[in-house]
């Protein structure tokens, strides 16, 4: 213990010329209260006791280079021999009395983590002597000590060793000089004052799943959650991306990953002629490779986008350019931009207040496509598909002529009766079924040899009806038919339902497209005379599924009489904008999703005559196919088209020059089965 006294001392004369550290190390490692009694001096005996206090936490450089810099600045030998001069080593101070030059020593090594005390730090250090005890010189016996009752240190985790000297992070605290030897800058800092987190407070612990250890601070991402939702957070398996409480980032790079996907794997290979239509596989085959089943913890962004990337691989490519299943295929960028941001706005089309955009924008689109009808005013709505259209039709054609209907229902009814061709669209009898009128009230008109429907027998099947007591009330006419490709005499079957006062209705879903074309909208000649048009551009135009327009010629709120029921809670009268702006009351639905952009953005970015030109290409394309078909063996046509439809049989060469067979009709019906299934199932 003497002799770590004595090397304290000297080192304390080499630095300071003050041989002040002796008799306070010598007191640390004797128990501290001794060495106090023996300096003499009140500054010794507070220190002793708080080292004391403190043992085997203090050593003397950092107190000492504290007394040296206060001496220096003070300007009074005097001042730092009396405050350097330590307990039991006045003639050692004496004789070291004289200034000497300071020169800087290196900085001692950092302590090991262990267990065992932290060391003082070097002398020079910014945080030597701060926050070691009371304020000594005048007072001493009267002030409190400040800071004297530390937190313990965190179980598990040693003191950190101090670092090399850096501009001090916290605030400066009280040196051990007296108060009129302090210098500038090192006043103490007033009592109340809340301390800084460091290794005297406790830490906060960590939020869940974060690193015990500290980490570099981040700037806020927002005002923190109200206590109510944040309630509700830990009830998750885990947190979603996009949710308020996600990570925005980690989402917006989800979300970048997911076009990639669709760009490389639906827009790239999914329109080229060297990839698959689509790589078919069994039900049960299919189940085990999506992995379908959904649980209750979640997954990895990395997992979501392995599924998406099975998703698209396993489905059927409708923008293929050798998809032929469906009416609807191919695909136009600036419509499948609307239908992104349509999906992203995610809003729902019923009144202004909450899709003002849209609600303008559909009305726009509708009064273009009853202005190429041939009508000047009207009303209509997008609907979910060409058969609610339908069904609206025949709803709208019933409550003209029966408005009691709403109320009463079909008790305040007649036997009904509506009619349509053999080749008509099956949504018809279905929309009969689900409005109550069942499906025997739909009379079959008779179609000639290319399907379009005969107007003599429309006229008699209204007369057997009327003479069965059924009442008549609609005419269901098509431009366009499915499978042939056949429009209706319009001009014809108009005269009939005039004569007859029946409501006509167009089923254009396929069809009305052809309007675009001044070649070819001959075809829907008589179309300005119909009562209601339904058109789906997501058909021949490629606006992508679901873009279909009900069309009305009538101007007296039809639609709203019909469908509405005036909800209070969402179609208040006393909104502080035109409330005919709010279309919601026109359909069934309550939610209607927004259809009108996607077509609205590509008519903007196509125009008119790039529409037309569509139009007519496809017209040119299949009659391209019309001529090869009859320059190679083993195609028979079924008839000339008159649409873009082209119907033909493969003939194998077991069943050609054998049209006289009984049965070969059959046979050769059981060739196309046959044929889809190696188009579907092989390479391209």
């Amino acid at each position: 213990m003497q002799a770590g006294g004595q090397e304290a001392g000297r080192r304390a004369c080499r630095q300071a010329g003050r041989r002040q550290a002796g008799g306070r190390q010598a007191g640390k490692q004797a128990g501290g209260g001794q060495a106090g009694k023996q300096a003499g001096r009140p500054a010794g005996r507070r220190a002793g006791r708080q080292a004391g206090k403190q043992a085997g936490r203090r050593q003397a450089g950092g107190r000492a280079a504290g007394r040296r810099q206060a001496g220096k600045q003070a300007g009074s030998r005097q001042a730092g021999r009396q405050a350097g001069r330590p307990a039991g080593g006045r003639q050692a101070g004496g004789q070291a009395g004289a200034a000497r030059p300071l020169l800087p020593l290196p900085s001692p090594p950092a302590a090991p983590r262990t267990s065992a005390p932290a060391p003082a730090p070097p002398p020079g250090h910014p945080s030597a002597g701060r926050g070691r005890g009371p304020p000594g010189g005048r007072g001493a016996q009267r002030a409190r000590p400040r800071r004297s009752r530390r937190s313990p240190a965190r179980p598990g985790r040693p003191p950190p060793a101090f670092p090399s000297p850096s501009p001090p992070a916290r605030r400066p605290t009280a040196c051990a000089l007296p108060r009129r030897c302090r210098p500038p800058g090192r006043r103490r800092a007033p009592r109340g004052a809340p301390l800084p987190a460091g290794r005297g407070l406790p830490r906060p612990p960590p939020p869940r799943g974060a690193s015990s250890r500290p980490q570099r601070p981040v700037p806020s991402l927002g005002p923190p959650l109200p206590c109510r939702d944040r309630d509700f957070l830990p009830m998750a398996d885990s947190k979603p991306l996009c949710s308020r409480d996600g990570d925005p980032m980690a989402a917006e790079a989800l979300l970048r990953d997911v076009f990639g996907i669709i760009v490389d794997e639906v827009i790239r290979k999914g329109t080229s002629a060297s990839e698959k239509v689509c790589e078919w596989k069994e039900p049960e085959e299919l189940k085990q490779l999506l992995d379908l089943e959904l649980r209750n913890q979640g997954e990895a962004s990395e997992q979501i986008l392995a599924r998406c990337r099975a998703v698209i691989r396993y489905s059927v490519k409708t923008c293929h350019p050798r998809f032929f299943n469906q009416l609807f295929s191919g695909w136009d960028p600036h419509a499948l931009a609307g239908r992104i941001v349509t999906e992203s706005l995610n809003t729902s089309q019923y009144t202004y207040e909450i899709a003002p955009v849209f609600v303008l924008m559909e009305e726009e689109v509708l009064k273009k496509l009853r202005a190429l009808v041939g009508w000047s005013s009207g009303d209509g709505v997008f609907c979910p598909g060409g058969s609610i259209s339908n069904m609206y039709a025949v709803n709208l054609a019933r409550y003209q002529r029966y408005p009691d209907c709403k109320q009463r229902g079909l008790r305040a009814l007649p036997p009904l009766a509506l009619f349509t061709s053999k080749e008509c669209h099956y949504s018809i009898k279905k929309g009969a079924a689900f409005l109550g009128l069942g499906t025997d009230s739909v009379r079959v008109v008779k179609t000639d040899e290319r399907g379009k429907m005969i107007p003599e027998d429309l006229e008699r099947q209204i007369g057997l009806a009327e003479a069965e007591g059924a009442v008549p009330f609609l005419v269901s006419a098509t431009s366009g038919t499915t499978v042939l490709g056949a429009f209706d005499p319009l001009e014809a079957i108009a005269d009939v339902c005039q004569r007859h006062g029946l409501w006509l209705h167009v089923d254009a879903a396929w069809g009305g497209s052809v309007l675009l074309s001044q070649t070819h909208r001959h075809l829907l000649d008589g179309i300005q005379r119909a009562d209601s048009v339904a058109w789906n551009p997501h058909k021949l135009l490629t606006a992508g599924l679901q873009c279909s327009a009900l069309l009305l010629r009538d101007t007296s709120n039809l639609l709203r009489r019909c469908h509405g029921s005036q909800a209070s809670y969402l179609f208040q009268q006393d909104k502080f904008y035109d409330v005919a702006l709010d279309t919601g009351d026109k359909v069934v639905q309550c939610g209607r999703r927004v259809d009108c952009l996607k077509l609205w953005l590509m008519w903007k970015a196509q125009g008119g005559q790039g529409l037309e030109r569509r139009v007519d290409q496809a017209f040119a394309l299949a009659w391209y196919l019309v001529e090869e078909l009859k320059k190679r063996e083993g195609f028979e046509l079924v008839m000339e088209p008159e649409f873009v439809n082209v119907c033909f049989w493969f003939v194998p060469p077991s069943l050609r020059g054998r049209q006289k067979c009984p049965d070969y009709s059959e046979r050769l019906a059981k060739v196309a089965p046959v044929l889809k299934e190696r188009m579907v199932k092989a390479a391209p």
